[in-house]
């Protein structure tokens, strides 16, 4: 007979159902909804992708994710630093880098780990971190893991964070921002926080991730906008998986980066390195990006006629929030529109503040006429 937990004590995993039952009751449950394959039936009208500009299926993305599969396989077989570098990845890597006006680039097989690269490679204990109150969760934890003290701040809130960097005892500081907020698609005031940063000796680290593609001149991001593309004292974290259609991330910034991020986070020297389809398609698509710089243009039309339809402001990014406040009505909405063929995100707590769940309609530059219809509201979509 099993041996009974000790007077007082509860197990884990008996709480699981009554944690479920909590959840469900708060509207919060989560669950997958798997995609079917290509050509399984009519498919939905996607707006709740970060496919900003409809590259992941591109014949030309997905013939170099296919060559680089048959020239290596479909693995990177290890870490960067043991087998796992090839070729192609140094060619992102340098493509990436010219692409952004940045002296280098370090690929790693996820956004979030090239968050987590970044910020434990470049703070410890005895640094100060001052976080935007809006950073995705894979900045929240790499401050977690760095050890250095961690001061957040209001989001987009340039002044909090000068006042954060004034009192700080700490020699060295850096100051987190998401380049586009996720949630809600606001775009940062970049030139403002470097202005501050600089003015207080701190790094700047700025994830572009839904900035990528759709943001700044051709789609170079929200750095690219301000003006400071290559500046000394910036940093930009990347991921390969919205824009360009593939899957990774990237640490980009001056030359000596690199080898810095090569040599001392552990999320790169660790992990099995991006697997080689993967960088070819995100080769591949961003060299599109490059030849093509009308598309993040493309992105950001779509999205303000979706603005336009559901009464909401545009965000500047491919983002379109349609704040319904409460969780259980957000999801009736999401449910009504799917019913429809329309699928789109819907946020809720943690991921959004309580009385902020939302609707999430995200553009694509490969939108015609007739999806832009179909994307405008319905009668029935918004439960009383």
């Amino acid at each position: 007979m099993p041996a009974q937990p000790a007077a007082g004590h509860k197990s884990v995993l008996a709480e699981l159902d009554r944690i479920a039952e909590r959840r469900r009751a708060a509207g919060l449950h989560r669950e997958l909804r798997p995609r079917p394959p290509a050509g399984a039936g009519q498919p939905p009208l996607d707006l709740a992708s970060n496919d900003y500009l409809g590259l992941h299926d591109d014949p030309r993305v997905t013939a170099a994710a296919a060559r680089a599969l048959r020239d290596y396989g479909l693995g990177a077989t290890g870490s960067r630093l043991v087998t796992g570098a090839t070729e192609l990845h140094d060619e992102l890597e340098r493509e990436l880098a010219g692409f952004l006006g940045l002296g280098s680039a370090t690929v790693l097989s996820s956004g979030y780990l090239a968050n987590l690269a970044a910020v434990t490679a470049l703070a410890g204990r005895g640094d100060l971190i001052v976080s935007d109150a809006g950073c995705h969760a894979s900045l929240i934890d790499a401050c977690r893991l760095s050890r250095a003290r961690v001061a957040v701040t209001p989001a987009g809130d340039p002044s909090a964070v000068a006042a954060a960097l004034a009192g700080r005892a700490e020699a060295r500081a850096m100051v987190l921002v998401d380049a586009v907020q996720s949630a809600d698609g606001a775009v940062a005031d970049i030139a403002g926080l470097h202005r501050v940063c600089r003015e207080h000796a701190a790094l700047l680290i700025v994830d572009e991730a839904h900035a990528l593609g759709v943001v700044g001149p051709g789609g170079r991001g929200a750095v690219a906008a301000a003006g400071l593309a290559g500046a000394p004292d910036l940093v930009v974290t990347l991921t390969l998986s919205k824009s360009l259609g593939a899957q990774g991330g990237a640490v980009a910034g001056p030359a000596n980066l690199r080898d810095h991020i090569l040599n001392h986070a552990r999320a790169a020297i660790f992990d099995t390195a991006l697997a080689p389809p993967a960088a070819a398609g995100a080769l591949a698509a961003l060299r599109i990006l490059a030849a093509e710089p009308g598309l993040p243009g493309q992105a950001l039309a779509n999205a303000r006629a979706i603005a336009a339809a559901w009464g909401v402001p545009a965000t500047g990014s491919a983002v379109v929030p349609v704040v319904l406040g409460d969780p259980v009505r957000a999801v009736a909405a999401r449910d009504n529109l799917a019913a429809r063929g329309v699928h789109v995100g819907v946020f809720r707590p943690p991921s959004v503040p309580a009385g902020g769940s939302r609707l999430r309609f995200t553009a694509r530059a490969n939108l015609g006429e007739a999806d832009l219809d179909r994307a405008a509201p319905a009668p029935g979509d918004l439960p009383d």
